[in-house]
């Protein structure tokens, strides 16, 4: 893959070059995705979220290097698959989504075990992509039962 293409995709399209909050900016391409993916038939949709988190992985670590940063703020498409596992698992909804963003930014940057741990000890695209998944598994929690007895 080209670097244009690994800039623009780690980058949510620029997203993540915000100068404000890159990576709540950066979470919105992630809405946009899921907006776009949300018709699937479940099986599609998960296997379509399992391969962008694949993809993100090996995106994050190139951007890592183009950017010779390391975990970049300019690297949100982690950002982009953590809000697509917020909602795995609530029906579409603007009130769904709007509380999957605010849980997945509170988790993202809270970094409760295991979040925090993922994000200090594995380096490289796993890492990158690792705590943003597991602060998205935990907003889902959170979401599906909010969804559920609200």
């Amino acid at each position: 893959m080209g670097t244009l293409f690994i800039k623009a995709a780690a980058t949510g399209l620029g997203t993540g070059l915000s100068p404000f909050a890159p990576g709540t900016v950066g979470t919105i391409p992630g809405v946009l995705l899921y907006l776009l993916i949300v018709p699937f038939p479940r099986p599609l949709y998960f296997l379509t979220i399992l391969v962008f988190i694949c993809l993100a992985v090996y995106i994050a670590h190139q951007a890592e290097k183009i950017f010779q940063e390391k975990d970049s703020s300019k690297i949100v498409i982690d950002e982009m698959a953590g809000f697509l596992v917020v909602m795995s698992f609530v029906p579409p909804s603007p009130v769904n989504v709007v509380a999957g963003f605010v849980l997945f930014r509170f988790f993202d940057i809270l970094k409760p075990f295991p979040v925090g741990l993922i994000d200090k000890r594995i380096h490289g695209g796993y890492g990158i992509v690792g705590d943003d998944v597991m602060a998205g598994v935990y907003g889902a929690v959170i979401l599906y039962l909010l969804a559920r007895f609200l």
